[in-house]
């Protein structure tokens, strides 16, 4: 019978970890044990670092564009299993392109972290914010029924227009964000690109209707007793795939906002 192999021991004077510490040290929120004390604390500590900021978009501190699929996938297994509903909303900031031309980058960036912590301020603990891209945001809200979603999102609306953003002394402007969201179909699971593109959906035609403004699916419900959820659905407790969702409901909800304002 073969001897179990002995994991072999590492040097850290043998492992190139200077890029690594390097990225840690800048990203400033992660503290290293010292090496001496511990090499197996130290190297977890370090591998721990770098995962977050694997998952974390730099400029802002928001979780990036992977974390945000990740959750998503996980909050379409809850709702899927349970029926709990779930909001998406997906965020464009008006005329960011202007900022960044009148302004510069170096402003745009401000008003990107702006509107990063504005938005964390406006959801719960609970609920994930994260930079989807460029000037656009997205979060989620798991546990979220029809009237709440919709106050979170004009209560994100208003707080954005309402904001004098300074990007140098004696200078602020102002800017406004489109929003667009979908709920998820209860008891039916659906994917992250089919929910992703119902929210974008929302999302174009509210900047298309002149922008600064809230369009949001209809939330899609199966009315069913208990004992029929039981039989159309118990087989989920096993986990079973469930249904897939094949058809996007397109009708809003209801809209918030009024006319854009310029950005000045």
């Amino acid at each position: 019978m073969a001897k179990p192999l002995t994991p072999s021991l590492v040097e850290l004077q043998r492992l190139r970890l200077d890029d690594a510490r390097a990225l840690l040290d800048h990203d400033g929120n992660v503290t290293l044990p010292p090496p001496e004390a511990s090499s197996t604390a130290y190297l977890q500590a370090m591998i721990d670092g770098l995962c977050e900021l694997s998952l974390k978009d730099p400029l802002t501190g928001l979780a990036n564009r992977r974390h945000f699929r990740a959750v998503v996938e996980r909050s379409i297994d809850v709702v899927a299993r349970s029926g709990e509903p779930a909001l998406l909303l997906m965020l464009d900031i008006d005329h960011f392109k202007k900022v960044n031309d009148t302004y510069g980058h170096q402003a745009g960036d401000q008003v990107l972290q702006a509107i990063a912590k504005a938005l964390s301020g406006c959801v719960r603990p609970m609920d994930t914010v994260a930079r989807f891209g460029g000037e656009e945001f997205s979060v989620m809200l798991p546990s979220c029924h029809t009237g709440f979603g919709a106050a979170v999102a004009e209560r994100i609306r208003a707080h954005v227009e309402a904001m004098s953003i300074p990007i140098a002394p004696g200078l602020s402007i102002k800017v406004t964000v489109s929003i667009g969201g979908a709920f998820a179909p209860e008891w039916v699971r659906s994917t992250a690109t089919l929910w992703t593109e119902r929210a974008d959906m929302q999302l174009y035609r509210a900047k298309a209707d002149g922008r600064n403004r809230i369009y949001l699916d209809q939330q899609q419900e199966i009315y069913v007793s208990a004992e029929e959820k039981n039989l159309l659905f118990g087989h989920l407790a096993l986990g079973e795939p469930a249904w897939i969702e094949s058809v996007s409901s397109e009708a809003p909800v209801g809209n918030a906002g009024s006319a854009m304002q310029r950005v000045f």
